[in-house]
């Protein structure tokens, strides 16, 4: 049984593998408080630690996390990572927000034609539903 719930998230990650120097381009499958998980062509050792950065967060936060498993999927990977310390517990929850406002603010463009900027829609969107969150 699952410590936190998963929360779907399809934004853009950059993730580094320590031992391999080699970056790679994805976007993140899901996410919670204890770890995420993303897709990758290659396959990742258990135990292995990752750099992962955030391009959409000006403040550049990095989160390293511990690979924890890792499963194939026709032609690609699933790589499961839990985070190393608390403060990436908290970006993690930044994250979860960030992607929240990137579907109320596609939403609202279909819904409603309205074309909010990143601003906008995260302060309508915190307006609508922070207490929830």
């Amino acid at each position: 049984m699952r410590k936190y719930i998963r929360h779907p998230a399809d934004i853009p990650i950059n993730y580094s593998i320590n031992d391999l120097g080699e970056k790679n381009n994805k976007n993140l499958k899901n996410i919670s408080n204890g770890g995420m998980c993303f897709q990758s062509l290659a396959s990742v050792n258990k135990g292995t630690v990752i750099d992962i950065s955030i391009p959409i967060l000006k403040s550049k936060s990095h989160i390293s996390g511990k690979v924890i498993w890792c499963l194939q999927n026709r032609d690609s990977y699933e790589i499961g990572i839990k985070f190393l310390s608390e403060s990436d517990e908290f970006i993690a929850r930044l994250i979860e927000q960030i992607s929240h406002i990137k579907h109320y603010q596609i939403k609202i463009l279909k819904t409603e034609g309205r074309k909010l900027s990143d601003n906008q829609a995260a302060k309508e969107w915190i307006e609508k539903h922070a207490g929830e969150f």
